[in-house]
């Protein structure tokens, strides 16, 4: 497996509840390339980055996130694993019951972070990252869905993650906010994070061109897909 790969699946089956989802699966990311997967509901893509973040383990082939080997992952390293990854989600998953500053607290005391004012800082820092500082006390139910995906992008950074594993991110937002969505995983990856987008919004894969692959018929497969001309 190559060293420059920060994610790699050889001869892979992703299997979900004893259902194969997709078979002999070969892939190969970059340190800080972007990536979509795209394809149909149902055709894998969830399950191919539930695989990534080991929440589905790999049972057949070989598969390394981050340094890590997805076939041999003991269950004490998933944490370790994990805070290389920052994951975000399209219904947001954030705890209802606090609000947006002890969300993101809670996952830095989870993840072993002791000191008070370097949590707030990180808080701070994050929010500010994703224009949300002025929402720090707002609870979720008081933030628009566009408002809480942003929220949710700040906790997957929390952690300084060299992966960003974003799964229909923009599945439940309008247009517009899609693009300003995206626009912070572009700046991200300008950072030099590694960015893979599970999407079958086709107009933002157009205003926002990288490399393409297609997740159909338990396999996938490089596409590419015409740029749209920029308007006048």
């Amino acid at each position: 497996m190559s060293e420059e790969n920060i994610i790699e699946l050889v001869n892979a089956d992703i299997v979900q509840r004893d259902h194969t989802v997709l078979t002999d699966i070969n892939l190969e990311i970059k340190t800080g390339e972007f990536v979509y997967l795209i394809g149909k509901v149902g055709s894998g893509k969830s399950s191919l980055i539930k695989t990534l973040n080991a929440e589905i383990s790999l049972e057949k082939g070989e598969g390394k996130v981050a340094g890590y080997n997805l076939a041999e992952l003991k269950v004490r390293d998933i944490p370790f694993l994990r805070r290389k990854l920052g994951v975000v989600f399209q219904d947001f998953r954030l705890l209802s019951d606090r609000n947006v500053y002890d969300n993101l607290t809670f996952v830095l005391k989870a993840t072993d972070w002791k000191e008070e004012k370097e949590i707030n800082d990180r808080v701070n820092n994050v929010l500010e990252m994703v224009g949300m500082t002025s929402k720090a006390k707002s609870m979720p139910h008081q933030l628009s869905g566009g408002e809480q995906q942003r929220i949710a992008i700040a906790r997957a950074l929390l952690n300084n993650p060299e992966i960003i594993l974003a799964d229909e991110p923009t599945g439940n937002l309008d247009p517009q906010t899609s693009i300003e969505l995206m626009q912070i995983f572009k700046e991200l990856n300008d950072q030099g994070k590694t960015v893979v987008v599970a999407t079958h919004d086709y107009p933002l894969i157009r205003r926002f061109p990288a490399r393409i692959i297609t997740v159909d018929d338990q396999k996938i497969y490089e596409t590419v897909i015409k740029k749209k001309e920029e308007q006048g």
